[in-house]
């Protein structure tokens, strides 16, 4: 059997050893490493070269470093995190404790300059380490959380948020607020995708986790509560969002900016009338985010709360059975395109161009986050009916897999069950990911993969599915913290490659 503690502590030690800030000596960590230069990855930029190090999308690393050391005894690990984190939050924050990272900002290491698309905060399924955050530096993690929601919301009385939060936007009354609800499907300034509102919600929970204040955790449910006012009424699927853009330029570009209004009412109006809204629209893409990352995040939040985090279990557990009954096909594990009052939708369906591509309304398969999802859910309910949609989902999935993801899946089902096929089942996961994956002390998809990150990644994943193993056939469970469903990621122009993100742009990045 392999030593998978010894296999961590190879990746993390070369982590250590090549992966600190080699320009300017900060305890700062480069993204990744190009494996034919061992020098950090660059983001191409107009011209410019920008060594990446951006604390945001290596928050998994952060867990891994913390992990080892607590089941290894050897506090260098925790401490490199911690350096890294307290020199960024001494260096890299606004004037109100918003930090400089995220999807469009982080650092470029030659010249400790922030850099990116454009001086904007932007979190997509993020979920920081804040058990972490809270424990090295709590009085700027309490301050980041409420700097988080200040600059995303727009209109607290209904909630309208913006996933580009502004920087150095003066404080408000935050949780003093007056909140008013209404209806849901108002216009708006922002656009409340559930990718940015569900980071808002994970931290203020936690912020009340951490400190009891009662005001996070008041708001963090008023937020999650809109998304569940925004589902349809009769299948309860939904929602991605729970407002409407202004129109305010036009449609423009075919239809795809939010400028021109609800992007989806554009594009299929015509056909669909009323129910062709965007925040009605549940396509595989949108439903693995809603289902998926944000409702993994949520379950995360009820365990560390108790009583106080039942709503979110409730909310989510019924969410996944309306999922499940009206969208996904257990034979062929797929799941469908549809509007959120049932009516489904396929490629055909796109008369004209706009946001929408044909492609976006073709049946998937069920992913691995969606059976991490059901798995986790199944274990805080005991819901049978969930068990049925997990065995089919892990039936597609565990045969021959090296997905980190399923690994976790397989330990949470044997948490709530204790049957030892389910730990024998993560056992061959984790064999296969260090057979299939683990190259050069890195882990990589792939032989000819070029660069060391993400899937492949100084964040990666595996590690943490690896010390995870190791801590339940301990029983030290508690030693590793709980992958919650994040997925960060860094977008914006590279050139060659119009606007991109980090995966296909750097990661993804083959010798052939």
């Amino acid at each position: 059997m392999t030593d998978y503690l010894n296999v961590v502590r190879r990746f993390a030690d070369n982590v250590l050893a090549r992966g600190r800030d080699p320009f300017r000596s900060t305890p700062m960590f480069c993204d990744g490493l190009n494996l034919d230069t061992m020098r950090p990855v660059e983001w191409l930029c107009n011209g410019e070269r920008w060594a990446i190090c951006n604390p945001h999308t290596q928050q998994h690393l952060f867990r891994t470093f913390v992990a080892l050391s607590n089941l290894t005894g050897d506090p260098k690990y925790r401490d490199a995190a911690r350096d890294a984190m307290l020199y960024f939050f001494e260096h890299h924050s606004d004037s109100t404790g918003l930090l400089k990272w995220g999807g469009h900002q982080f650092v470029d290491l030659r010249t400790g300059r922030e850099v990116g698309e454009a001086p904007l905060h932007e979190f997509k399924c993020s979920y920081p380490f804040y058990e972490f955050l809270f424990e090295i530096a709590p009085q700027r993690t309490k301050r980041f959380v409420e700097a988080l929601w200040n600059g995303h919301v727009y209109d607290w009385s209904n909630l309208d948020m913006t996933r580009h939060g502004e920087f150095d936007r003066p404080m408000g009354k935050l949780w003093a607020s007056d909140y008013v609800g209404g209806d849901v499907f108002f216009y708006g300034r922002g656009l409340t995708f559930i990718n940015c509102g569900s980071d808002l919600v994970y931290a203020a929970g936690l912020l009340h986790a951490f400190t009891r204040e009662r005001g996070p955790l008041l708001w963090a449910k008023r937020l999650a509560h809109r998304y569940v006012e925004a589902r349809d009424p009769k299948t309860r699927l939904g929602a991605y969002q729970f407002s409407q853009p202004i129109p305010s330029a036009g449609v423009g570009k075919a239809g795809t900016l939010s400028s021109g209004g609800d992007r989806a009412k554009n594009q299929f109006g015509p056909e669909f009338g009323e129910r062709a809204l965007e925040g009605k629209v549940l396509d595989p893409y949108r439903a693995g985010m809603i289902y998926g990352n944000a409702t993994i995040a949520q379950m995360r939040i009820a365990e560390k709360l108790g009583d106080e985090g039942r709503e979110f279990i409730d909310w989510n557990h019924n969410g996944l059975l309306a999922y499940a009954r009206h969208a996904y096909d257990a034979e062929t594990n797929t799941v469908a395109a549809m509007f959120t009052d049932g009516t489904r939708l396929a490629p055909d369906d796109v008369k004209r161009p706009g946001y929408y591509s044909r492609a976006t309304f073709e049946p998937k398969q069920a992913s691995p986050m969606l059976l991490l999802s059901y798995a986790l859910a199944y274990r805080l309910t005991r819901d049978e009916e969930l068990m049925k949609t997990v065995r089919a989902m892990a039936r597609a999935h565990e045969q021959n897999s090296s997905d980190p993801i399923v690994l976790f899946a397989m330990l949470e089902l044997y948490q709530a069950t204790d049957d030892p096929g389910y730990l024998e089942r993560a056992g061959a996961i984790a064999e296969n990911i260090v057979r299939d994956r683990f190259r050069g002390d890195f882990f990589l998809p792939s032989k000819n993969h070029v660069n060391a990150s993400f899937n492949a990644s100084f964040n990666a994943l595996e590690p943490l599915a690896l010390l995870s193993l190791e801590a339940a056939r301990a029983g030290k469970r508690d030693a590793v913290p709980a992958y919650n469903g994040g997925q960060p990621f860094i977008h914006g122009p590279f050139d060659g490659k119009g606007r991109a993100k980090d995966g296909p742009a750097i990661w993804s990045v083959t010798r052939s």
